[in-house]
């Protein structure tokens, strides 16, 4: 094996194994940041061993093996200081250092509590939502933050900024690294599903750039979502969320055509769709639904939503009024001017554009959509289908001007130029 390729076996090798190794430190030090560098060293060990010694048999458990021994330095080096804390006297009476752990028994203790551990750490609720995202991506999924800041579209030394200030924070708040008590689970839960869910996002519909898709932060997030589903898998909405990555995730290859153009769902070639991911998706959704108890939450419904159209073989035979029905459920559940966006969508296709266009024209003046693009292209998309061409081309130009992606961009502007001629735009 050359040099090469030995650097990318280690590569991938660390996308795979570094939140197991993070987490089974973590646990021992109970400081992520310095977890994180322990299992660095122990990468950059791998770094100069494998390509003379070439590639372990069971190349995890080497780096977790390696890691292991630098943690026990640590804690060692840490005990001595304890003791001679001790010595002088400090805190010998008054039980303030703990009993020296069994460092061995500790890091061989069960490696998926550590993960889920990990999961809640890097998504506690003391840190902004884009820290969150920065630092889950970093010590969950592997990334780079080179590869984190070329997929967000920002600085690298703004991501790194962002990683270091949440590793501080965690450590000056002394947020403990731990699966969170019953009562706060829910909440956390919650905050960790979402973390996830931004991430698939940005990467299926790319905010800004060039590219309308970003594949690996898809890659990643629906990684993740499975992941938490193994660490957590009596919990319906970890099933609803990874449903709708699976379902969503199946349709990325017919996305774009040869030129990375995008292509709209209506006329995407179905047989392009990645019948593994739906079925995977629906299995996934058929759990979800039977731990709900018939009260599936958002991600559920969601998903639910996305099987329909998954279950449609072509466009003409999506159920639109069940998928209205679906939204009018979501919008009970978390009532949103989006959902609300997207259940007119699905009102229009069931019933006529005239209906989705009423409901449009119930929110056009909500602040909270001012610059979200899609309010103008979805208003544009019904007034031409009411043959209100003038009209519809100041709703796309709009659209066109509030996105941030080159290609979502020249789509509108197309749709615009289709209007400006009295004609009706591709779906």
């Amino acid at each position: 094996m050359t040099v090469t390729e030995t650097h990318r076996a280690i590569d991938a090798v660390w996308r795979i194994e570094s939140a197991r190794v993070i987490a089974g430190l973590a646990r021992i030090v109970r400081d992520v940041g310095r977890a994180e560098e322990l299992a660095q060293d122990a990468l950059v060990a791998a770094l100069e061993q494998w390509p003379q010694q070439g590639v372990p048999k069971n190349p995890g458990a080497w780096l977790m093996a390696t890691a292991k021994h630098r943690a026990i330095d640590h804690v060692r080096r840490e005990q001595v200081l304890a003791r001679k804390v001790q010595e002088l006297g400090h805190e010998i009476e008054t039980g303030g250092v703990n009993p020296e752990p069994d460092i061995d028994a500790a890091l061989d203790d069960d490696i998926g509590d550590d993960v889920l551990r990990l999961v809640f750490t890097a998504c506690h609720p003391v840190l902004s939502t884009e820290a969150q995202v920065a630092l889950t991506l970093r010590m969950l999924g592997g990334l780079t933050t080179k590869e984190i800041a070329r997929a967000f579209l920002v600085g690298e030394t703004t991501i790194q900024q962002r990683i270091v200030r949440a590793k501080k924070t965690l450590a000056d708040k002394k947020v403990p690294f731990e699966i969170p008590p019953a009562g706060e689970r829910a909440e956390r839960l919650a905050s960790v599903l979402e973390v996830i869910y931004l991430i698939f996002n940005e990467g299926y519909s790319a905010t800004a750039g060039d590219d309308w898709l970003r594949p690996t932060l898809c890659e990643e997030a629906l990684r993740l979502g499975r992941v938490l589903a193994g660490l957590a898998p009596r919990d319906a909405e970890v099933h609803g969320l990874v449903a709708l990555l699976e379902i969503q995730a199946s349709r990325s290859k017919a996305r774009t055509d040869a030129n990375g153009e995008p292509i709209l769902l209506l006329e995407q070639n179905r047989s392009r769709w990645d019948q593994m991911l739906i079925r995977r998706g629906l299995a996934a959704l058929d759990k979800a639904m039977e731990l709900s108890d018939g009260a599936p939450g958002p991600y559920t419904v969601q998903a639910a939503i996305a099987a329909c159209h998954a279950r449609a073989r072509v466009a003409e035979d999506t159920d639109w009024a069940q998928i209205a029905a679906l939204y009018a459920t979501l919008s009970d559940l978390m009532s949103s001017p989006i959902v609300e966006l997207n259940r007119a969508v699905a009102l229009s296709m069931a019933f006529g554009p005239d209906v989705g266009l009423q409901l449009v024209d119930m929110i056009v003046d909500e602040p909270s959509l001012k610059n979200y693009h899609l309010l103008p292209s979805v208003r544009g998309d019904l007034l031409a289908k009411l043959g209100r061409y003038e009209e519809a081309k100041a709703e796309f130009d709009r659209a066109a001007s509030l996105t941030g992606n080159e290609r979502e961009r020249a789509l509108l502007q197309d749709r615009a130029a289709a209007c400006a001629r009295g004609e009706a735009p591709e779906r």
